[in-house]
């Protein structure tokens, strides 16, 4: 799996999904400061992070590959 620019596509579906950081992170179970990290792209997501997010946000693994 790609590992780069995962932080920008986790924030554009989440915004496109009408979440804010706050409320993603809170259906994520993580702190708003892990999820901002990571879509600053100052810390990597795990595979296993991307799937819950993509299961969260409705979307496939792959269509957050595409953006």
């Amino acid at each position: 799996m790609e590992t780069e620019r995962w932080g920008r596509r986790i924030r554009a579906f989440r915004k496109l999904k009408g979440y804010t950081q706050a409320g993603l992170a809170k259906e994520l179970g993580i702190s708003l400061s892990r999820l901002g990290e990571i879509e600053r792209e100052r810390r990597e997501p795990t595979e296993e992070f991307i799937r819950q997010v993509a299961d969260k946000l409705g979307v496939s693994v792959e269509e957050m590959e595409k953006l």
